[in-house]
């Protein structure tokens, strides 16, 4: 008897863990979003420095693997994305500068088509007879546009550069971004078990499945996604190339970044496309061509990348991109857009196990909360 009694406190005592941690883990992610709120305007080198340390510690963990040193991973890794960047600024960001420029100049030329074209050939379906579109000189407004854009670059380089404690800052932020980087992949495992280990033993199991689920979803988007999106977007430029078009680069580029909102990507690029041929071509034929590129590009990501790179890992509905893509941005600005899609995927791991603890609480149940033992 002095045994049972002396072991049957022991499932209410730990029943009672699970419903008093919740309001110190609301707590304390209240006060992390509190504290990330008021330092966002210095957190960008950290940020970016995150992201890519966590990308590129997979990749250090297999040279460790395999012998390696850790700090010869990180090396490699550097290695790899500074080659890319390289890349990227000698080669596409020009190209992708000069068709911007060369998007910019047809604008009139779209407006003018659906102004004298477009417009009157609905009207002539339609019951619509007095819809128009005004006369407007594009050329002035967009060489206007152009000018204060002009204007406002130039006074934000000249206050960047004008001031000697501006620049220092801002080449202080820049070179801040590898620096955190390479400590952050080279000690990421441990500071992650440093931090496991500062909480309550009681909570470190439970937390080590929901943070691994978290893992595994934020990993699944920001590298599988990631992939999945320079993939189409290499993809749709070197079909849209073939083709003939003009902006090929530009538009696939757009394509593939609009592809982190799922079919968004497709549904952008293809009509973007398919109005850059007609203006280009005038014919049928390469609209066809278009939506040919299109087609067999969302084959392979429906078929091939998603599955391979990405699966069901990640679980965020459309909406729920869209709308913390547009939070993070309207709360912090580019640092914000930079980590919604993560946080939004911690959260849901978290929320979903906080739910399935509500489900298995009397309060779902609709018991006597008083007395939870007579419905037993």
């Amino acid at each position: 008897m002095d045994t049972m009694s002396s072991t049957t406190p022991d499932p209410d005592s730990k029943a009672e863990i699970p419903i008093n941690r919740w309001p110190l883990v609301f707590a304390v992610f209240a006060g992390m979003g509190l504290l990330f709120y008021l330092l966002q305007p210095i957190l960008l080198p950290f940020v970016l420095g995150a992201l890519m340390g966590y990308l590129g510690d997979p990749l250090v963990d297999r040279v460790e693997e395999r012998g390696g040193s850790r700090t010869f991973g990180v090396i490699l890794v550097f290695l790899f994305f500074t080659t890319l960047s390289l890349l990227a600024m000698f080669f596409a960001v020009p190209i992708l500068l000069q068709q911007l420029d060369a998007l910019v100049g047809r604008i009139p030329l779209v407006y003018t088509w659906l102004r004298d074209v477009a417009v009157p050939w609905l009207q002539s379906r339609t019951l619509v007879t007095d819809a128009s579109l005004p006369q407007i000189d594009l050329s002035a407004e967009l060489l206007q546009n152009w000018q204060s854009l002009g204007k406002v670059t130039a006074s934000t380089v000249s206050s960047i550069t004008g001031s000697g404690l501006g620049l220092l800052l801002w080449l202080a932020n820049i070179a801040l971004v590898p620096v955190v980087a390479f400590y952050l992949m080279r000690d990421w495992d441990d500071i992650a078990e440093r931090i496991l280990r500062l909480m309550p033993k009681a909570w470190q199991t439970g937390t080590l499945q929901m943070v691994s689920e978290a893992d595994e979803v934020v990993g699944a988007f920001l590298r599988g996604q990631f992939i999945v999106m320079c993939a189409l977007g290499a993809l749709y430029a070197s079909g849209l190339w073939f083709v003939g078009l003009q902006l090929a680069l530009l538009l696939g580029f757009i394509a593939g970044l609009a592809s982190i909102v799922p079919y968004l990507g497709f549904i952008v690029g293809i009509s973007a496309s398919l109005a850059a041929a007609w203006l280009q071509f005038h014919e049928p034929l390469p609209l066809l061509y278009v939506a040919g590129v299109f087609g067999v590009g969302q084959l392979i990501e429906s078929m091939v990348l998603t599955p391979v790179l990405v699966g069901n890992r990640i679980g965020l509905h459309p909406v729920v991109v869209i709308f913390a893509l547009m939070a993070g941005g309207q709360l912090a600005g580019f640092v914000g857009v930079v980590v919604a899609l993560p946080v939004a995927a911690v959260i849901k791991v978290f929320a979903s196990h906080a739910l399935v603890h509500y489900r298995n609480s009397q309060i779902y149940a609709g018991g006597d909360l008083e007395n939870p033992g007579d419905d037993a």
